[in-house]
């Protein structure tokens, strides 16, 4: 489940924390996510055939699309190749997909050349060690609540939510509160607007 991102009633080291994560997750042009462990619970499921079986959480993609909706692009970088995660990209409308990626580096200076956009303007979502590198090179690194230890030190922002759980989501709406689109997009919905 998403939780939303309010300081109130949050110890002033937390807050400190939250806000900085908040001026970082300002700037974003672009957000990038890892998949197996972010987008999902990071399980391997395997049919009776072979075929890989992911499960992805809707929240998490309306929080995908919510973004892209305030202007912000979107790309996965994944290691492992999944004609599910080509179906599920295209679903939510992903701007760059990168998928098999053995060094993930490599692939991130090459989005952003691609873009044009600097790291600084760039966020990362990331669980385990292959994710360590760009989360350092980004702008704004974000973590779910199960990520490894050593990525939760390094990230801006741990999310409270587990990866493929509404961890995706609550980044999204942090980034949307940070960027001033969370309310008038939240009033859309609500057909105020």
């Amino acid at each position: 489940m998403a939780v939303p991102v309010d300081p109130s009633g949050i110890d002033a080291a937390l807050a400190e924390r939250l806000a900085a994560a908040s001026a970082r997750a300002a700037r974003l042009q672009l957000m990038v996510f890892d998949v197996d462990g972010v987008l999902t619970d990071g399980r391997l499921h395997y049919g009776p055939d072979g075929e890989e079986i992911k499960t992805f959480d809707t929240l998490d993609g309306h929080g995908v699309k919510l973004l892209r909706s305030a202007g912000v692009q979107t790309a996965i970088i994944t290691g492992r190749s999944s004609k599910i995660v080509a179906s599920r990209a295209k679903e939510l409308g992903f701007d760059h997909v990168f998928q098999g990626v053995h060094d993930k580096t490599v692939v991130f200076a090459e989005l952003l050349s691609k873009t044009g956009i600097a790291a600084a303007d760039t966020g990362y979502m990331g669980d385990d060690w292959p994710d360590l590198a760009v989360m350092l090179k980004a702008g704004f690194a974000a973590a779910p609540a199960n990520a490894h230890i050593e990525l939760a030190r390094r990230a801006h922002y741990v999310a409270q939510a587990r990866g493929g759980r509404g961890a995706v989501r609550e980044v999204c709406d942090l980034i949307l509160r940070a960027r001033g689109y969370y309310d008038a997009l939240l009033e859309h919905a609500c057909g105020v607007s």
